[in-house]
């Protein structure tokens, strides 16, 4: 299978949605043959990833997931994959993981605990205060009680994160990025999941349809996180089911999304301040904007200002 990927620009093939779990489910293992391992997320760069081979990586990588399939979210959660970090703004994003969790929507967020060069998640929310659960089954109690958790990929899924963390060896981002942001690991009802380069909307929206994600938004998000801007149109993708549809919202009219990365351990502090509702004019806009989000996400009521463009 490696030898039909790798054939080169004119000769590649895409692998099936089976053969690609196939593959993928071999390569996870801790013994895996590293050269093969290489060779393949390497051609898989070069080729590009299917929405097929995609759902075959996640279903593999769910296979690894300790307590995956006895261990799910609250009706109305929503999954929030945070993997990129930030380097130019805080995270506004979270201000409004914060406020949907006390307006009764359960928020399971998942990411890596250290980004070169960047601020992660997990380092805003233990300023905070927020809970980390390092198993499932923990992770799904305090969803439960508390309404909101953080779990690193390196507890929940350690042969991906192995496999994750290989970039600076590869020099080059590979599909791992993707399978962690569609990991879903305790199957919320909802996904809110940014990307940053604009291919990646509808390959990975058909890759949660075919996966039978119930619904999610899938965009272009502030620095690769999922956050949606104020400032200017994003793509965006709904999945609900088997249905893609393009949607936009009216712009704010506010500053644009900083361009210049701010010192880390300024940003960090901001961050955290922003989650005790320290906020400016454009971040309350975001915030605003990702309450709308979280809310459909969770109970599929679609933000009246809104609109459909196209259907696929």
């Amino acid at each position: 299978m490696i030898k039909r990927v790798a054939r080169g620009k004119n000769g590649s093939e895409n692998l099936g949605r089976k053969e690609a779990q196939e593959l993928f489910a071999a390569l996870l293992l801790p013994d895996a043959d590293a050269l093969q391992l290489g060779a393949f997320l390497i051609a898989q760069r070069m080729k590009g990833e299917t929405s097929a081979e995609l759902a075959g990586f996640v279903e593999a990588a769910r296979d690894r997931i300790p307590g995956y399939s006895q261990f799910t979210a609250p009706a109305g959660a929503v999954d929030l994959p945070c993997y990129a970090g930030k380097c130019r703004a805080a995270h506004a994003y979270l201000a409004a993981a914060i406020r949907a969790r006390d307006a009764g929507i359960p928020v399971f967020i998942h990411g890596i605990e250290n980004i070169d060069g960047r601020v992660s998640v997990w380092q805003v929310l233990e300023n905070y205060g927020l809970k980390r659960a390092s198993t499932l089954s923990e992770a799904a109690r305090i969803l439960a009680s508390e309404y909101i958790v953080y779990v690193d990929l390196a507890d929940v899924c350690p042969d991906l994160f192995r496999i994750y963390t290989l970039r600076p060896r590869l020099g080059v981002r590979s599909f791992a990025n993707s399978v962690a942001r569609l990991l879903n690991p305790v199957q919320c009802d909802g996904q809110l999941n940014g990307f940053f380069h604009t291919p990646y909307a509808n390959y990975m929206a058909a890759a949660n349809s075919l996966l039978e994600q119930p619904r999610s938004l899938i965009f272009m998000g502030a620095e690769g996180e999922p956050e949606l801007y104020a400032d200017r149109q994003k793509v965006i993708v709904k999945q609900q089911g088997e249905s893609l549809q393009r949607v936009s919202y009216p712009q704010a009219g506010l500053d644009t999304y900083p361009r210049q990365p701010m010192d880390l351990i300024l940003l960090k502090q901001q961050a955290t301040a922003m989650l005790e509702e320290k906020i400016n004019d454009r971040e309350t806009a975001v915030v605003e904007r990702m309450g709308e989000a979280f809310r459909w996400a969770s109970k599929a009521r679609f933000p009246v200002t809104w609109n459909m463009e196209d259907q696929s």
